[in-house]
């Protein structure tokens, strides 16, 4: 079943089912108005609602049915009671430090990161991705993220799995040029990770078949940059945590709310011979983040060359299944200036 919120409807958007193809959608205005909704009524709204996604099929009969329109969509939850990202590809982690000069604690390998992210405003999927100075170091970062319904504090990572309603992709915008200054205060981000964007439509995990499986989503996740192939790692390779442990993890001393978001980080592969990555024009899987290619670049040359991203870049980030078709529907944004006091351009 695929889910999205069209943004018409007010603020919290209007729930839609979507044709598996993303061809067709329906309002369910008497099952939920809004995701939230259904997701706080998930084991007496979800029968119904894939009663309707069948009908979406087959044709039968569903009241209201009209064109699926990615530009009309919000992020499947426009806002959400919790965002909380995690780290999960250790090989990103272990990159982006060196970035920095900062040295990476053999716990990362066992014990997953997270940070809590900004959840009261987050980006449509073809909204612009804003910022003031172009001098912050605009980055994109592409991820999976899963949706829960209501998950007990101290719940073991094998039951966290059930817990898990959807699937989608993320852009986890990063400012890199103000990290490092937000860190050395010892109190994490805030600042420096700007409004999310999400994919503009949610899955549940029976939807992607073979491809979930282990608590990962086993399907490259395709980036762009300009229109230029950027990465296309694995979301299910070098996964050092998966979801179950994801959601343990956040859940370890309070309980989760239906409707809270948990984040894989940054998609990243190794090369198969232990190296950090190459290029796609270099035949490796690309990146997911330009911190990770400025890294390699840092390492094999002494100065990094790629550049962040600029007023007027465009990103576009998707999934596809086993036979080309878009999962989720594409993340396409541009960079543009906003805010206050806005700087920087060509």
């Amino acid at each position: 079943m695929k889910l999205a919120s069209l943004k018409a409807g007010g603020r919290d958007g209007t729930l839609v089912v979507v044709s598996r193809d993303l061809s067709r959608c329906a309002p369910v205005p008497a099952v939920a108005r809004t995701l939230q909704e259904a997701l706080d009524r998930w084991a007496e709204v979800r029968p119904r609602l894939e009663g309707i996604a069948a009908g979406l099929e087959t044709d039968g009969g569903v009241e209201g049915v009209m064109p699926f329109d990615p530009d009309a969509c919000h992020s499947p939850l426009p806002r959400a009671f919790q965002w909380a990202d995690g780290s999960a590809y250790v090989n990103h982690v272990a990159l982006v430090r060196k970035a920095r000069g900062a040295e990476m604690p053999d716990s990362f390998w066992t014990d997953p990161l997270m940070y809590q992210g900004g959840s009261d405003s987050f980006l449509g999927p073809r909204d612009p991705i804003l910022a003031a100075d172009e001098g912050w170091g605009i980055d994109l970062e592409a991820e999976v993220a899963v949706v829960t319904t209501d998950v007990p504090m101290g719940i073991d990572p094998a039951a966290a799995l059930d817990r898990i309603a959807l699937v989608m992709l993320v852009n986890d915008v990063s400012l890199r040029g103000l990290i490092p200054g937000e860190l050395a205060k010892g109190f994490g981000f805030f600042q420096s990770k700007p409004s999310s964007a999400f994919s503009p439509v949610a899955v549940t995990p029976d939807e992607l078949g073979g491809a979930w499986r282990e608590g990962k989503l086993h399907r490259p996740l395709l980036s762009w940059i300009n229109g230029q192939p950027f990465g296309r790692p694995d979301a299910g390779t070098d996964m050092t945590f998966d979801f179950g442990r994801l959601v343990a993890h956040a859940a370890k001393t309070r309980p989760l709310c239906a409707g809270s978001i948990i984040g894989s980080g940054t998609v990243s592969n190794r090369d198969p011979d232990g190296g950090p990555g190459r290029p796609i024009a270099e035949g490796g899987c690309g990146y997911s983040c330009l911190a990770e290619i400025r890294t390699v670049e840092m390492l094999r040359e002494g100065r990094p060359r790629t550049p962040f991203l600029r007023f007027g870049d465009r990103v576009r980030i998707e999934m596809l299944d086993a036979d080309g078709r878009s999962i989720f529907g594409a993340i396409e944004q541009t960079v543009a200036p906003g805010g206050s006091g806005a700087a920087g351009g060509r």
